[in-house]
């Protein structure tokens, strides 16, 4: 299999510790992708041009992050990331919120990339700030109920804090105690979660 993405993708990142708990690394080839590169494949093979995007071994693009997580569940013999039954719908569910907090996080970033400052948007970038903390602080009162767990959910919010840590410095971390200690736990827990932060 072949994964498309970028060292610095939360949303790759959480696809390479999947692979990694379920032991599925050593199948997968790493190939970097350039989202702004109209000569890249990435676009023939996701036509929206977003990372990250496996090539499974029949040649079948996957996209993006919570399918592919999905689908390596599967090959991995199913329900070790995602459980089945009731328990199913809590894990997508702290999965979609950490990915809303990823993309939140990300398009604040891109509105200076992007834009010149004389044009960027105080307002838009103050509205997804705003997502971003009222998903920080949900979780600071509920990550107590997460505890240990391992699925994709947790691995999802690992993936958005470190893209927090990465992208904003770690200023979250002075106000949200609980979600910090959760996260220490985590990165002793999850040997790949060091191994794919990113530079």
């Amino acid at each position: 299999m072949i994964l498309r993405t970028s060292p610095a993708s939360p949303f790759g990142r959480k696809v390479k510790i999947a692979a990694s708990v379920l032991g599925l690394s050593d199948r997968i080839e790493i190939v970097p992708a350039d989202t702004s590169d109209p000569n890249d494949d990435l676009r023939r093979q996701n036509p929206v041009g977003k990372i990250p995007v496996l090539l499974t071994e029949d040649g079948t693009a996957l996209y993006d992050s919570p399918v592919i997580v999905e689908f390596l569940d599967h090959v991995a013999g199913g329900g070790r990331l995602i459980p089945a039954g009731t328990g199913r719908f809590q894990v997508l569910t702290l999965q979609a919120l950490a990915d809303g907090l990823i993309d939140a996080a990300i398009l604040q970033v891109y509105e200076v990339r992007y834009r010149p400052e004389e044009r960027r948007e105080a307002t838009w970038v103050a509205y997804q700030a705003e997502k971003v903390t009222r998903a920080l602080d949900h979780l600071e009162a509920k990550v107590g109920a997460i505890g240990d767990a391992l699925d994709a959910g947790t691995i999802a919010l690992a993936c958005a804090l470190g893209y927090l840590d990465f992208r904003f410095q770690g200023t979250w971390r002075a106000s949200y105690p609980n979600l910090v200690a959760w996260l220490d736990g985590f990165t002793a827990r999850v040997p790949a979660y060091g191994k794919t932060t990113p530079a």
